[in-house]
């Protein structure tokens, strides 16, 4: 199995545990949790999507917002949707504020189709 074979199927066993949380009834501990499951869902498809430009176009990045960019250009995502996911990440990450939480816990449902459409690209 190639890195890239390995790391769409950790992208795939997080993105299932990010759907399974988000079916869930809202509470403090399952948004919690959702956002967190976001969070490693998040990190470990940017690094799939640094592989799958190295492997498949040749590109090489360093950060996701690079990436992002990388992969707009050759057509493989919409930067523009990532950088806001990506500006999402960052707020939670960075500190935690209940207003913050319940922002981003409201946007994961649009951000799981973008997640769900990057896994049929990839594969």
């Amino acid at each position: 199995m190639t890195k890239l074979q390995s790391q769409i199927q950790d992208f795939k066993k997080a993105l299932g545990r990010l759907e399974e949380v988000l079916g869930m009834e809202e509470n403090d501990i399952v948004r919690d949790s959702a956002i967190q499951r976001f969070e490693f869902t998040y990190d470990i498809f940017w690094k799939m999507l640094k592989s799958f430009l190295e492997e498949k176009h040749g590109v090489h990045c360093v950060s996701p917002k690079t990436c992002f960019m990388e992969a707009g250009t050759k057509g493989v995502l919409s930067s523009e949707v990532w950088i806001k996911i990506t500006d999402l990440r960052n707020q939670t990450v960075h500190t935690y504020d209940e207003k913050i939480a319940k922002s981003v816990y409201q946007k994961l449902p649009e951000i799981l189709i973008e997640f769900k459409k990057m896994s049929d690209v990839v594969g």
